[in-house]
């Protein structure tokens, strides 16, 4: 039986503040990378090694994946949006800035709020859930307005792919709630998300003319070895290891420290503009993020 305990302590913040802040660098180190291998080709390879990594890893401490419990379809579901979202991802880094991009792709617990009462009728929005959602309303329009008017399609563009990334991400947690996926074990739940992408991401690349270079460049391969070994595989773990032990409403506060990371890292390292227009739609989300899971006393 796990204990669970009701608060945070100093091993939980640590573990917090360090997967924010590397997913806050995760965008600004995939477009970094771009350089030197196409978008696609990077998710293919990321998620391909997470499989590898997790099945070894569920050996090891004698976690069951392929015991038949009746998630497989939904499982499938789950897999194909969360390749979607990255796919997503990984092309719109190729039209907007990583710091844009993470704005927008954090809109997904506004997708979660309005989605899920469709199909989970107890779970109504509240009027403070409705607050959240215009200001999440109001921070994509002043994002995208800035985005057209300043980069041209191009940016609106991968605006909208980020966008749309956290749309799909909204879409996964739901199809995992309003299915039997919630009653899975982590490591399987994952599993299913990071297996689907190794095996549907390989032929999105070839189809967009992706070119598949060797060798890699020394940058390239430290950088796929850090996507995949942090940041599909570990900071996954460690994220479903402190959800089976600390309470999801004081963990979640932590995710909204990481489009600031992402500012911060794209600012110094990709020298990307950090405009007002974007810091008025951080704070909307930050605030509207606050608003939608807020629980009523």
């Amino acid at each position: 039986m796990i204990a669970r305990k009701d608060h945070l302590d100093s091993t939980a913040v640590s573990l917090l503040l360090a997967c924010c802040l590397f997913w806050g660098m995760q965008q600004v180190l995939v477009k970094a990378t771009l350089p030197h291998l196409p978008p696609v080709f990077q998710a293919a390879v990321r998620f391909a090694g997470a499989t590898v990594l997790l099945m070894l890893w569920c050996r090891w401490r004698g976690v069951a994946l392929f015991a038949r419990d009746g998630s497989l379809r939904a499982g499938l579901l789950a897999g194909g949006l969360f390749a979607a979202e990255f796919a997503c991802i990984y092309i719109g880094l190729q039209h907007t800035t990583a710091s844009r991009l993470t704005v927008f792709l954090y809109t997904s617990p506004f997708w979660v709020a309005a989605l899920v009462p469709l199909f989970v009728p107890t779970e109504r929005l509240r009027p403070q859930q409705w607050a959240g959602l215009a200001c999440a309303f109001v921070a994509v329009v002043f994002a995208l307005r800035e985005g057209f008017a300043a980069g041209g399609p191009a940016t609106g563009l991968g605006d909208l792919m980020g966008l749309a990334a956290g749309a799909l991400w909204g879409l996964t947690t739901v199809a995992i709630r309003a299915t039997g996926l919630a009653r899975v074990s982590a490591e399987k739940l994952l599993m299913y998300q990071v297996a689907v992408s190794a095996v549907a991401l390989p032929p999105l690349s070839l189809a967009l003319g992706e070119s598949w270079t060797t060798p890699w460049s020394t940058f390239a391969a430290t950088s796929m070895a850090v996507q995949t070994l942090v940041g599909a595989f570990a900071s996954y773990l460690a994220w479903m290891w402190m959800l089976g032990r600390y309470p999801a409403t004081k963990i979640s506060v932590f995710v909204f420290l990481t489009p600031l990371f992402a500012l911060l890292f794209g600012a110094l390292w990709l020298r990307e503009p950090v405009t007002p227009s974007l810091l008025a739609a951080l704070a909307l989300v930050a605030v509207g993020i606050v608003l939608v899971n807020r629980r009523p006393a």
